[in-house]
């Protein structure tokens, strides 16, 4: 993989960047923008901004609380205890665990979804410049298709294009 990008020091460089890589028929997805710190005042802050955590995470909740509730019953179903004329299966106590059980899958749920989404699973991470912990703004095109649009428009904003293979 072959990647070039910028350092920019402010927020209206980088976006001229993003616009001038647009301009150029570079799409969304394949600009990457790391900033240090939240940039919602610019419109490069929205870029892949798409997620389906939530839906991940309302699964997971779900499985888990589909798996409480099955442990719980088939454990009281299976050593039925005698109750005193009462049900076998007490729901309000197996409530507990069912709420334990749907929050666990869906924390289990996120957690993973974190870690691949992230690429905290990867090595190295694909494009990333230590200039950005420092307060730089880093903008760039993983294997660009035209590598002379892409140069143009990153220098364009003012700052010299890295490479990285």
């Amino acid at each position: 993989m072959s990647a070039l990008y910028a350092l920019y020091d402010d927020g209206e460089r980088a976006q001229t960047a993003v616009n001038g890589l647009r301009a150029g028929g570079v799409t969304d997805d394949e600009i990457t923008v790391i900033t240090s710190e939240p940039m919602e005042d610019y419109e490069f802050g929205a870029l892949q901004r798409d997620t389906h955590l939530w839906y991940i995470a309302s699964a997971g909740g779900a499985i888990g609380c589909a798996t409480a509730t099955w442990l719980t019953r088939m454990t009281e179903l299976s050593w039925p205890l005698s109750t005193g004329n009462m049900p076998i299966v007490a729901w309000w106590p197996n409530l507990i665990v069912i709420f334990e059980m749907t929050m666990l899958g869906a924390i289990l749920a996120t957690v993973i979804t974190l870690i691949i989404a992230g690429g905290l699973a990867l090595r190295t991470p694909k494009l990333y410049d230590p200039a950005v912990s420092e307060g730089k703004i880093l903008v760039g095109v993983e294997s660009p298709r035209d590598r002379g649009v892409v140069e143009r428009a990153l220098t364009a904003a003012g700052s010299p294009v890295q490479t990285r293979t």
